[in-house]
């Protein structure tokens, strides 16, 4: 089949003890830790790496300060792993690695790896909600969260420039099998690797005309994870970068933060899954960003009666 999954992700960064805190708020699973270098997991094994001293593995960033320097592909099989590694450096430069990802680079000058999927195996289990006609919580009050953890990292949003747009897209539909599933023509392309059935895997994003990490996003079982995680990391000094709210496209309730290495991340839930029968969307004007976003007059003077 192909692609499966962000396998891991690597950011060059200036400040280790400040990226690992950050995911250590955010939830995910310290690996490894020195001073140059830390390593966390999410639940269904990806990883994600943070390396103030990138090594020579990686291309130039693609912008200024900490930023995303590769994103490593999860596929299946051997042969599609060969298939993909051939097709995808044909008229490029590659390198496999000794952990066995093979390295290149996409139109942009991201760094593209390709590796066999790893997953692991991780409980969902969101909250049961009720509703008249639908209980599914009896005699049982729920507690707050404790400890919101993602479980996967499901996708990556990447700016890239105007010019040349058509060919960034093609190098990952052509190459690596993705497929536009919403095209706003103004704005940029979502794509869904072929393993996957949630409704994008990817954006390329061209609306800002300049390459650079936009977010990555990741899911976590539940509404309220999204809010209580999204708290926690308000509480712990971080700073929002969009209001609660739901998307248009794709659906997902999301929450986005501010991420010192670079871009943002998200939290996200309830994404549209879609399958081959799904067809692509093309839209010639923007859609609206999000069906809906948290609004509150609370703080607001209330106005005087007379």
């Amino acid at each position: 089949m192909g692609i499966q999954r962000i396998e891991s992700v690597t950011y060059g960064i200036d400040n280790v003890d400040e990226c690992a805190r950050f995911f250590d708020d955010f939830g995910l699973f310290p690996v490894e830790r020195t001073d140059e270098h830390a390593v966390f997991e999410t639940l269904t094994g990806q990883t994600l790496h943070l390396d103030s001293r990138p090594g020579p593995r990686l291309p130039p960033p693609v912008e200024a300060g900490p930023t995303l320097r590769e994103v490593v592909w999860g596929i299946d099989t051997t042969q599609e792993l060969e298939r993909l590694v051939a097709a995808a450096s044909r008229d490029r430069k590659a390198h496999e690695s000794a952990d066995g990802v093979h390295h290149t680079v996409d139109e942009t000058g991201f760094g593209v790896g390709l590796t066999l999927a790893r997953p692991k195996a991780a409980p969902v289990t969101p909250r049961p909600g009720n509703a008249l006609g639908s209980v599914n919580r009896w005699n049982t009050a729920l507690e707050p969260i404790t400890r919101v953890r993602p479980l996967r990292m499901c996708h990556v949003a990447l700016n890239i420039a105007k010019q040349g747009r058509e060919e960034a897209v093609a190098f990952y539909v052509e190459r690596l099998g993705f497929r536009p599933t919403d095209v706003v023509e103004p704005m940029g392309v979502f794509l869904q690797a072929p393993g996957d059935d949630d409704q994008h895997t990817m954006l390329l994003c061209h609306r800002p005309d300049r390459p650079g990490v936009n977010h990555i996003a990741y899911e976590v079982p539940g509404f309220d994870d999204v809010v209580e995680g999204g708290n926690h990391m308000i509480d712990q000094g971080w700073r929002e970068a969009r209001k609660l709210g739901r998307h248009t496209i794709g659906s997902n309730v999301f929450r986005f933060l501010h991420a010192p290495c670079g871009g943002r991340v998200e939290y996200a839930a309830d994404m549209d899954r879609v399958d081959d029968t799904y067809e692509t969307r093309v839209h010639g004007t923007t859609p609206p960003h999000h069906i809906w976003a948290l609004r509150t007059n609370r703080d607001q003077e209330a106005p005087a009666r007379s």
